[in-house]
């Protein structure tokens, strides 16, 4: 493939080592090559206008801007920008945003190196890759638990331990308009209780602590 252009790709992760290590592994494929490299979502808007590279590998946890921001304004730069998510997050909605703003490949870190350059191949030729375990946490996901902006902000303080009392003062709302958001919460999120309602926030990414 010497004379054939190699897939560059940018790769953002704010962990050096895990940056470097990727890094690593893409330059060591005969056909690809690392375009940039950023530690931050801004970073990473930066370098994508400043080079844009065939493929972009994003985390999602990132200081300040958050990797799916990042995703979000790249794609609104260039609307057929590919995107490869390597995260440590599993949560189905995670998944599901990061494919909402436009990523076209999702990965959890751990996978094996093999699935991660096969991933940025896929994506780069316009396919979608989805590995077994990311596919079926998105297919178990309820359909009808999308929250409304006001119920992701009752729950993200129902996560940060605030009573409904507090949730009405934050929120300048009565307390029986929080029972009320409340109520619609654990319905969709199909739990019992408040405890149930932030576990399940956590795990699913709807919340992150």
């Amino acid at each position: 493939m010497s004379k054939e252009r190699k897939i560059s790709i940018l790769v953002v992760d704010d962990h050096p080592i895990m940056r470097l290590g990727v890094a690593a592994i893409i330059a060591a494929q005969p056909d690809m090559e690392v375009s940039g490299q950023a530690g931050t979502g801004e970073e990473a808007v930066r370098l994508f206008k400043l080079h844009p590279p065939d493929v972009i590998l994003m985390d999602l946890r990132l200081p300040g801007m958050s990797g799916l921001e990042a995703l979000r304004q790249i794609r609104q730069c260039d609307p057929k920008a590919k995107c490869v998510v390597l995260t440590t997050y599993e949560g189905d909605e995670d998944i599901h945003q990061a494919l909402a703003a436009g990523a076209l490949g999702y990965l959890i870190k751990g996978m094996s190196h093999e699935t991660l350059v096969d991933a940025l191949r896929r994506v780069h030729s316009g396919s979608r890759f989805l590995p077994p375990p990311i596919a079926r946490s998105l297919a178990d996901r309820t359909p009808n638990a999308e929250l409304s902006p006001r119920e992701r902000e009752v729950l993200s303080l129902m996560v940060r331990g605030k009573s409904n009392k507090e949730i009405a003062t934050a929120l300048g709302i009565t307390e029986a308009t929080v029972k009320c958001h409340v109520s619609v919460i654990l319905l969709r999120l199909e739990v019992a209780d408040r405890t149930q309602a932030v576990i399940a926030a956590l795990q699913r990414g709807l919340e992150h602590l």
